[in-house]
């Protein structure tokens, strides 16, 4: 892949897929090799219905985080 894609939910399934089979062992890492800023991916797929989980290395449905009935 040249490039991220720009659809948010193809954008999060590759990023998500690229840090699980461990082709890039941080989003800091993945963002660095793909030219983007972190915090400017976050905040866009934040736009779009995503929350960047530190503890599980992926992003995330928002409210997926806070629901404790899982």
């Amino acid at each position: 892949m040249d490039k991220l894609p720009k659809d948010p939910a193809i954008l999060v399934s590759s990023i998500n897929m690229f840090l699980r089979d461990e082709e890039f062992d941080s989003l800091e890492a993945l963002c660095y090799c793909y030219n983007q800023e972190p915090q400017a991916l976050k905040d866009y797929l934040y736009a779009h219905g995503f929350v960047y989980s530190e503890e599980q290395h992926q992003f995330r449905p928002k409210g997926f985080e806070t629901n404790t009935d899982l």
